[in-house]
């Protein structure tokens, strides 16, 4: 039986993907984990690459391919200087990842996302918005930015309001828009977390 993978808002990306009729390749920025969304690709027949910074990360990616024996191309890499041609996907994403550094850092990321993606190719990226609960927490940065600690290390965070977010993909068009609200029991506390979801055209 096939994987369910918990990064639900990339089904309907690749349903939309699936839609263009592009031929099919993926990227993935910040590809590493235990149960890499990149095997959802690999299941409907992509060819797949990712990066990702974290070694650690990319070794437990490589543990779940090797478990499916499926090979999954991830290597290390930064989001800020992908280590790829111009044109050469036709679709690529970040899922719950790109939010982990400066605005500035954010800005250049996109820039190369864009950059690799073939004309009329298609773009997931996502955002936490500032009625995220963590929002205001831990070491303030400025402008919605902060140092706070994920699991057993400090991670910057960075927060958006509607505009922000809006203007930070101005260069796409907009196919898909969900200011997501989720609500749930989170080590025996009840959260409410943010997301602004964009899947987004190369114009």
């Amino acid at each position: 039986m096939p994987a369910l993978f918990h990064q639900i808002p990339l089904y309907r990306f690749i349903a939309c993907c699936e839609d263009t009729h592009m031929e099919k390749t993926i990227l993935d920025c910040e590809a590493g984990g235990d149960l890499p969304p990149l095997a959802l690709f690999h299941q409907h027949h992509y060819t797949v690459a990712g990066i990702d910074n974290d070694k650690q990360q990319i070794e437990r990616a490589n543990a779940y391919a090797k478990s499916q024996q499926i090979q999954l191309n991830i290597q290390q890499g930064d989001m800020r200087a992908l280590p790829f041609d111009d044109d050469s996907f036709s679709f690529v994403y970040s899922y719950n990842s790109i939010f982990h550094m400066t605005k500035a850092a954010i800005k250049t990321a996109l820039h190369e996302m864009q950059r690799v993606l073939k004309p009329h190719g298609l773009m997931f990226v996502n955002f936490l918005t500032v009625h995220d609960f963590r929002c205001g927490s831990g070491e303030a940065l400025g402008q919605h930015q902060y140092l706070q600690w994920d699991d057993d290390q400090k991670v910057i965070h960075a927060y958006f309001d509607e505009a922000e977010a809006d203007q930070l993909v101005q260069g796409m068009k907009i196919l898909v828009k969900e200011n997501r609200i989720i609500e749930r029991c989170y080590q025996g506390q009840w959260i409410r977390q943010g997301f602004f979801d964009y899947i987004l055209q190369k114009k």
